[in-house]
């Protein structure tokens, strides 16, 4: 109910611009640049089945960027969700000589796509709609293209000054 006069305008009824929904996108990034960017396909799950495959993809990108020389080894950093701590990935990990972070429970303050990367793209997404998840790819990936070539290797360079306070801290929260 609505108290008005006879001669008042009616209301305006505002609709709501329906979304396109969400993407689950898995990143992959080095110091470098942008390795490899997965998004889960509507109506799938990311369960350990699907996501331990995801670093064999990793790894033939890495053959292919390096050419075939890895000549250290890959430190895996994902955080703590069951698919990254199922045994069946951490056996897919080990099998392709990737070393992994026991990353600490709810510690967004070491995961650098938490603290470095996603503040800027919320920033940059914020507001907008989309009609279609191709668009929402689109816009993440022109997003990421427009950043400086040094943006993601501060960003690593953050983790080093976080894990070390973190230690000093004895797993407190950082920031």
């Amino acid at each position: 109910m609505e108290c008005r006069h006879s001669g008042s305008p009616r209301p305006q009824k505002f609709r709501v611009q329906k979304s396109a929904g969400k993407v689950l996108a898995s990143f992959f990034w080095d110091q470098d640049g942008t390795l490899h960017i997965d998004n889960l396909p509507k109506g799938q799950t990311n369960n350990a089945e699907y996501y331990s495959s995801l670093p064999v993809q990793l790894k033939d990108i890495l053959n292919e960027k390096l050419r075939g020389k890895i000549t250290k080894f890959v430190l895996f950093l994902h955080d703590n969700t069951p698919a990254h701590r199922a045994l069946a990935t951490q056996k897919k990990l080990a099998y392709l000589g990737f070393q992994y972070f026991d990353h600490p429970p709810y510690s967004p303050d070491l995961a650098p796509s938490d603290y470095h990367l996603f503040p800027g793209l919320k920033k940059q997404l914020k507001g907008r709609h989309f009609s279609s998840d191709v668009d929402i790819i689109a816009a993440v990936e022109s997003w990421l293209d427009r950043q400086h070539s040094d943006f993601l290797f501060s960003g690593l360079k953050n983790l080093e000054q976080l894990a070390k306070k973190c230690i000093e801290l004895r797993g407190e929260y950082v920031e």
